[in-house]
């Protein structure tokens, strides 16, 4: 390709980065975030999973579904809650609405700033429920049908 060609092409006006670069870019990323197959296959296995959950969304929307043993803790209250409901020993895995919402990232932040080792759940618990995993709710327990476009194939991972 021509330089004109390239520059006109707008997935590879910017070039991609070297693949050393790269590798370093996705091994971080990987410690940072952690997906809601993931999440649900390690608390799935039974015993101690490795880390807490926190939900981090309003009253109103823990009461609509949240995932089964997370810890309720809203993002404006961490500073305050953390200690008492925390295990700085524990690594923390946060989630909020879903991937139009950065609540997470930013309880998140305020975990970390609180010296907590923390991952963000990606798709939050928007995808939580279109993978169509259990959610604990005020009434009990449910699960709503899998979104296909959504859903692995294979209920124990999604072969990626």
């Amino acid at each position: 390709m021509t330089n004109t060609a390239l520059t006109a092409n707008p997935v590879l006006r910017v070039p991609p980065a070297r693949p050393a670069d790269a590798a370093a870019y996705f091994r971080a990323s990987l410690a940072f975030h952690a997906d809601v197959s993931d999440v649900a296959a390690a608390l799935a296995a039974g015993g101690d999973p490795g880390f807490v959950v926190v939900d981090s969304r309003s009253t109103e929307s823990w009461d609509q579904g949240h995932i089964p043993g997370a810890i309720h803790l809203p993002t404006a209250l961490i500073p305050e809650q953390a200690g008492q409901l925390l295990d700085r020993s524990v690594p923390v895995v946060t989630y909020c609405w879903g991937p139009g919402c950065n609540g997470a990232t930013r309880a998140a932040l305020a975990l970390a700033e609180l010296g907590y080792q923390v991952k963000e759940m990606l798709g939050g618990f928007e995808y939580w429920a279109r993978e169509g995993f259990e959610a604990e709710t005020w009434q009990g327990s449910e699960r709503r049908p899998a979104d296909p476009l959504t859903a692995p194939v294979d209920s124990d991972n999604c072969g990626c």
